[in-house]
């Protein structure tokens, strides 16, 4: 039980780190379209890193150490993988949300507030964030953890801003942008205790929990961020983020992991 509260606890953290990143809003100043895009970018590129070396990898060093081969490892991670891309896929038809950029999804309901759906979006985007801070605890790695939450927390720092931008462009108080920003990172810590709490009850279930979360956030980086990127027109902009992101967490990964 010590790993889900600490996988959990590690998950708040990264949670609200998207507080952190939205106090910018409340000076009276902007940021540039190129800043922007290059913080869109390395919240993507952390993701992406984290995706392969602090899920799949050590998703497939456990699934060989319960036993597996290295092609039925293989064939846990694609399985599993693609369970968690189409859960976020079914959640998005199924949730009534909307999009900063791409615009309204899912089942909507006429009763539900704007600001609702936005909220409701970024849930769906940070729930497998929170999840993957967990199973990475829950399998007993604490260093690894660690490492996932941290670079989970920075990716949500940038995250956080942008956020409380596009609410404040959208006629919002600062200190609004700022609450909704930070309630966002809220979800991530429910993710956290519901990965650590199955995969330490249920340790065959880590490799699949790995891969899972790997294909959830995956889904994430190809749905919602690219797409936020290619509508603001930064794509080089976005590509260097992604490539710092990318670099940064990977040695996060490796130094501490």
């Amino acid at each position: 039980m010590d790993t889900v509260w600490i996988g959990t606890l590690a998950s708040l953290g990264a949670g609200l780190c998207t507080g952190v990143g939205a106090l910018p809003v409340l000076l009276p100043f902007t940021l540039s379209e190129r800043t922007q895009g290059l913080l869109l970018g390395a919240g993507g590129g952390v993701m992406l890193a984290a995706t392969s070396f602090s899920l799949l990898i050590p998703g497939i060093d456990a699934a060989v150490k319960q036993g597996a081969s290295q092609p039925v490892s293989a064939l846990i991670m694609v399985a599993g993988l693609m369970m968690g891309g189409m859960a976020l896929f079914a959640a998005n038809v199924f949730f009534p949300h909307e999009h900063f950029f791409k615009g309204k999804e899912g089942k909507l309901r006429e009763n539900f507030e704007q600001i609702w759906l936005f909220v409701i979006a970024i849930a769906l985007h940070n729930f497998p964030e929170g999840l993957a801070v967990g199973v990475g605890f829950g399998g007993g790695d604490t260093a690894g953890g660690l490492a996932l939450a941290g670079g989970i927390g920075l990716q949500n720092i940038p995250e956080g801003l942008v956020v409380a931008i596009a609410l404040r462009n959208l006629g919002y108080s600062a200190r609004y942008a700022l609450g909704i920003s930070t309630l966002t990172g809220l979800i991530e810590p429910v993710g956290g205790l519901f990965g650590a709490g199955v995969v330490s009850l249920a340790e065959p279930l880590l490799p699949w929990g790995m891969a899972f979360a790997a294909g959830a956030m995956l889904y994430v980086i190809v749905d919602e961020i690219i797409p936020e990127i290619d509508h603001k027109g930064l794509n080089q902009q976005g590509t260097l983020g992604v490539l710092a992101g990318f670099v940064l967490m990977m040695f996060l990964d490796i130094t501490f992991g």
